[in-house]
């Protein structure tokens, strides 16, 4: 920690048996602390951590709950470095789901906390967490503002063409069953980066960006605001990810529970925990040895990679009826960060389509992992520009919580 110390943000995404957390300068983005506390309330539960750039530590917490976990970060870690401590002046939560209620990162109250309860059945897996979250740091860190800041923010400027569903009213009007999208935060920041490769303000540009992780999900974003994106009514429509689905014929749900006798839950199961590329692969829901497979030639891996890469492609394409035209398209997230033999396909799928020229070179180079930090993987004569730029949504998380100070 040689920088100076002066007004930090402590950052929290929870997930149901997780806790990541970083402590940031939000001007610079420059990281303090980061570390993730996992396998919370069993026996394997542990918490590993590091200080800048330095070695990582690592502490088992067998059983420790959220609270714990947090408290464990203040008392056995924040307590050997009071600077560090008394440095953290606000708390952003990451929180997958807002439902209709919020377009904004917004300050938390006991109003907030029972209207992210509320949407629950949105975020079954996400949203319970995030509400363990923010009572055990607002019980850890009682002093200072915490701050919402919703994946599904963003993508509040969808128009209704984009977002209703073709089905009676009153399942929208009465329950909410509408396309909400996920990663707004991580879309958001890639507009904006893209806007300053781009050297342009990003109200003057249109992008598709590509956020593909284990969860993975393509957004038009035209002139700053999001006007489309591949999630639906959960994180399940869309594109192949890694255990999931993706988009499918609903009707897929009445054959299975007809021919086969299970039920909705059994087939939620399948398609949100045992399909995608695991499934597709028979290998693995990490892309890495699915890559190695394709390398080697194995056949189920190459047809679980180009069909990532082919649905990818395909909502790039319908992208361009949304935005009218396109600037550049952004890849990012684990796979997007780094592995270029997913660019490379769904770069040539629309190639002649769409006059996408990828610079081979630096499509290799840019890897997340060997230190890249961002830019154009496309040549100078390419008609569409292409970039991989890693994705920050700590950053955006702390600058918003930093804003309500």
């Amino acid at each position: 920690m040689s920088k100076n110390l002066s007004q930090t943000a402590l950052v929290i995404n929870c997930g149901s048996t997780s806790i990541k957390f970083a402590i940031m300068d939000a001007t610079d983005g420059h990281v303090f602390l980061s570390g993730i506390a996992e396998a919370l309330g069993l026996k394997e539960a542990f918490i590993s951590w590091r200080l800048g750039d330095g070695d990582k530590q690592k502490e088992q917490i067998s059983g420790y709950d959220h609270g714990q976990a947090l408290k464990f970060l203040v008392d056995n870690i924040l307590s050997q470095h009071q600077d560090l401590l008394k440095s953290i002046v606000t708390c952003g939560h990451r929180i997958v789901h807002g439902g209709e209620f919020y377009s904004q990162p917004t300050l938390i109250d006991d109003e907030v906390v029972a209207n992210i309860e509320k949407v629950i059945p949105f975020a079954p897996l996400h949203n319970p967490a995030h509400i363990l979250g923010i009572k055990a740091a607002r019980d850890s860190f009682p002093n200072i503002p915490h701050v919402a800041v919703f994946d599904t923010a963003f993508h509040q400027t969808m128009p209704p063409v984009a977002y209703r569903f073709a089905i009676p009213e009153e399942y929208y009007r009465d329950i909410g069953i509408r396309r909400y999208g996920a990663h707004g935060t991580s879309h958001m920041y890639l507009s904006q980066q893209a806007a300053k490769y781009l050297g342009k303000n990003v109200e003057d540009i249109n992008v598709i960006t590509c956020h593909l992780g284990g969860g993975a999900s393509v957004c038009a974003v035209k002139n700053g605001k999001c006007i489309d994106t591949s999630m639906g009514l959960t994180p399940l429509d869309g594109l192949v990810m890694a255990t999931r689905t993706g988009s499918i014929d609903p009707s897929v749900v009445f054959f299975l529970c007809d021919r086969l006798n299970m039920t909705p839950d059994q087939v939620k199961e399948v398609f949100n925990k045992k399909s995608g590329l695991l499934a597709l692969s028979g290998v693995s829901s990490d892309m890495r040895p699915i890559c190695e497979g394709y390398e080697n030639g194995d056949e189920k891996c190459t047809l679980a990679l180009d069909m990532f890469c082919y649905r990818l492609a395909k909502f790039i394409g319908s992208y361009y009826v949304a935005l009218g035209h396109v600037d550049a398209i952004v890849f990012a997230g684990g796979i997007g960060e780094n592995c270029w033999e997913a660019r490379k396909i769904t770069c040539d799928y629309i190639k002649e389509s769409l006059g996408v020229d990828l610079d081979e070179e630096l499509n290799l180079k840019a890897l997340a992992r060997l230190g890249y930090e961002g830019g154009f993987i496309s040549t100078d004569k390419s008609k569409l520009k292409v970039l991989m730029i890693p994705t920050n949504e700590e950053l955006v998380i702390a600058r918003s919580a930093m804003s309500f100070l």
